[in-house]
């Protein structure tokens, strides 16, 4: 009897061991589930506000900028807005950083509204392309995206070639949207790709041209020297050296570079001193979660103009 009462609480002692156990789990179980719900509640929470913070810089910072710019007469690499901004307290920070588009080649000004290329972008784009040790075909590829016609170029690709590809798909047949879409096209690489964007844009500075000015103030060296052939690479310095000490105020400032007098009378129409075009890139941050707004946006006297607008 004894020894079945010695078993008998042995079996209940297992089962007592057992049942904690499985208890101790559950609790385990149910605290971790807790911690992961609040963290997960968090961290939604914090991409919310991070989020927010962001869209609210790239709008502010595009106001900002309208404010900064009214009643001046040129913009360059040494205002202000050329200046990240950031901003810092308890409960976020937030980076903005502006730079100017009209500083580089409209490549959707490539093809004129008849179909046939513009002569100077094209000589601009051909002169970058050298400089980058790039194939002289690429151009009468991205004419060819953008025309309406089935009429392939010399070193260009229509429907037919695109759709032979796997897997298939057309050209657009209308401007680039973004500078990405370049991949697409025959001949771009994404090596060539990545080394044109820079130089590149796909938005005009005035709204409803199709043609836009590139301004001398932002250029970077391997736009200035693409505008003319007579620009070379000493020629280019001497114009970010001489925009660094005294920005130019008008075209015709140019000639102040000796040499630039005959060139800058052949750039009037094609060249400015001040942009329109600006890219925002807003970086906010809230504890560990982090939201970016990039934007490009059109100053045109009204209201800024949001001509694109991605969050990641």
């Amino acid at each position: 009897m004894s020894g079945r009462l010695k078993n008998e609480s042995g079996f209940a002692l297992i089962l007592t061991l057992v049942v904690t156990a499985l208890m101790v789990a559950v609790v385990v179980e149910m605290i971790h589930q807790v911690y992961v719900d609040t963290s997960l509640s968090r961290g939604f929470r914090d991409g919310q506000q991070a989020s927010i913070l962001a869209e609210s810089g790239a709008t502010g910072g595009a106001k900002l900028l309208q404010m900064m710019l009214s009643g001046r007469v040129y913009t360059a690499l040494s205002d202000r807005w050329a200046t990240p901004l950031k901003l810092e307290d308890e409960a976020g920070s937030l980076l903005i950083t502006v730079s100017e588009e009209s500083g580089k080649i409209n490549i959707n000004g490539l093809v004129q509204p008849n179909g046939e290329f513009e002569p100077f972008t094209l000589a601009a784009l051909q002169r970058l392309g050298t400089r980058l040790k790039l194939p002289g075909d690429l151009w009468g590829a991205v004419a060819d995206w953008i025309d309406s016609d089935d009429m392939p170029r010399s070193g260009g690709a229509e429907a037919s070639y695109y759709r032979a590809l796997k897997p298939p798909y057309g050209p657009r047949n209308g401007k680039l949207m973004t500078l990405t879409e370049l991949s697409l096209v025959k001949g771009f690489s994404p090596e060539i790709s990545g080394a044109v964007q820079p130089y590149l844009t796909v938005f005009s500075d005035l709204a409803g041209s199709p043609q836009s000015t590139i301004n001398i103030n932002t250029a970077s060296r391997e736009v200035l020297a693409a505008l003319d052939d007579r620009i070379d690479n000493r020629m280019a310095e001497r114009i970010v050296e001489e925009r660094r000490l005294l920005p130019f105020k008008s075209t015709g400032e140019l000639s102040r570079i000796p040499g630039m007098d005959t060139v800058a009378t052949g750039l009037i129409g094609k060249i400015s001193v001040k942009g329109n075009l600006f890219r925002i890139v807003s970086v906010a941050k809230v504890k560990d979660t982090g939201r970016t707004v990039e934007t490009v946006v059109r100053l045109s006297g009204g209201a800024p103009e949001f001509l694109s607008w991605q969050e990641y």
